[in-house]
């Protein structure tokens, strides 16, 4: 399993971490929510573990945030917050299942592990971004726009992954030379522009709603008008 694990307190974050990395997990760990969301929306996890009181987002608006994200990954709430309130609020933010501090760790091994498999179970499904009309099977690889297939290339399918991931947020072009070309912004450069604009050209070009948007300045944004 991939996990991510947002926990702002070190020690916590380190044995969970440990515990994991034992039992063959890959685990990456945010300590506040602002860089939680970011991990989340920018790799592709098996389960989540959130936290509830973070620093800069707590776990209940990460875990909907990364909902309308439309991020599917299986999120466990872990916390100290144990009333019936708190379980039904995150429940209803978008968590799969909750844990209250203190815990044993054969008990949360044996939750993510129950997580992990129903994300599975789930099947190709789960693996799909949607915005309006628009679908991307990040399994198969393939956009469709109506039903209808839209042949990407590969760096334009990290293009359109990328903005469908932050959908409703501006994207400058030095976020996305970083997330989608891995590389420094060359500010001479108009490679971003350019595939920009292949991309709307199979996109938006033929169907009578634009999704992608140019916010003059700043970057673009992908959203339903």
């Amino acid at each position: 399993m991939k996990i991510l694990v947002v926990e702002d307190e070190p020690k916590l974050a380190s044995f969970v971490k440990r515990g994991l990395e034992e039992q063959s997990c890959e685990v990456d760990v945010a300590y506040d929510g602002q860089i939680g969301q970011a991990m989340a929306l920018s790799n592709n996890y098996d389960v989540i573990v959130l936290d509830v009181n973070l620093p800069k987002m707590n776990g209940f608006d990460l875990a909907q945030s990364l909902r309308k994200h439309q991020i599917k990954t299986p999120i466990l709430m872990l916390t100290a917050l144990g009333s019936v309130e708190d379980k039904l609020e995150g429940f209803e933010s978008g968590a799969d299942d909750y844990l209250v501090k203190p815990f044993e760790f054969r008990e949360l091994m044996a939750r993510l592990r129950a997580l992990y498999k129903r994300g599975q179970d789930t099947g190709v499904k789960a693996n799909v971004l949607k915005v309006a009309d628009l679908e991307l099977d990040l399994n198969e690889k393939v956009a469709r726009r109506g039903g209808k297939r839209i042949e990407l290339t590969a760096k334009e399918f990290g293009l359109l992954e990328y903005l469908m991931r932050n959908r409703g947020r501006v994207v400058s072009r030095i976020d996305i030379a970083e997330k989608v070309w891995d590389i420094h912004f060359d500010t001479g450069t108009n490679v971003i522009d350019v595939y920009v604009n292949f991309l709307r050209k199979k996109v938006d070009k033929d169907f009578p709603a634009r999704l992608i948007h140019t916010v003059i300045g700043m970057g673009y944004m992908l959203k339903e008008e």
